[in-house]
């Protein structure tokens, strides 16, 4: 997952160990920059290909949670802005991450691969680092599409697997046809 000779600091693997322990299935990483909301994978299937379309093998799910945020953002989904230099107008303001840009070691393509964890990235912002006074406009910006993206919480698979006593079944494999990648049952 990460490049040979990369150290994992500290902080990351309290978080690689969190991820692992609780049963989460959506997260979101806010970030700044541009405004536009990214989906796995961010790193392309070919290391020296950039901007090339990596798509998982969820990728309707995954394009589904980021237009659930993206359409409910009033700046991302207003179709007449250009913005912060790049034009996602005509993506709808979603980009699979490796398509935009490649890198490695994404938090993203991480709970994706290693966790049940289904994560966007939500570039907030054409400020990399917004000034104190911004901060106020740009939570109300996103209230309403974070809120909505948690919603999506309800959408998709969900329930008990138990045994035929009802004792939930821990670990096991849960696997949707046609989709080459399973989720397993929390504690």
């Amino acid at each position: 997952f990460f490049s040979p000779g990369f150290q994992v600091a500290p902080e990351t693997k309290a978080v690689m160990k969190w991820l692992r322990s609780i049963p989460f299935v959506l997260s979101a990483s806010l970030h700044g920059g541009e405004l536009v909301v990214t989906y796995p994978y961010d790193y392309s299937r070919h290391p020296m290909e950039e901007k090339m379309f990596s798509p998982t093998p969820d990728e309707k799910v995954f394009k589904m949670l980021a237009k659930a945020y993206a359409d409910a953002h009033p700046v991302i989904s207003d179709r007449s802005e250009l913005r912060c230099g790049g034009n996602f107008v005509n993506r709808g303001g979603i980009i699979n991450g490796a398509e935009w840009y490649s890198f490695t070691g994404g938090m993203a393509d991480f709970n994706y691969l290693h966790t049940n964890c289904f994560e966007i990235t939500v570039e907030v912002g054409c400020e990399k680092f917004p000034l104190e006074e911004e901060l106020f406009t740009i939570w109300h910006e996103n209230k309403g599409a974070l809120l909505n993206y948690m919603e999506m919480v309800h959408r998709g698979i969900k329930g008990i697997v138990s045994d035929k006593f009802g004792n939930p079944i821990k670990n096991a494999r849960i696997s949707v046809r046609g989709i080459q990648h399973d989720v397993t049952t929390g504690n």
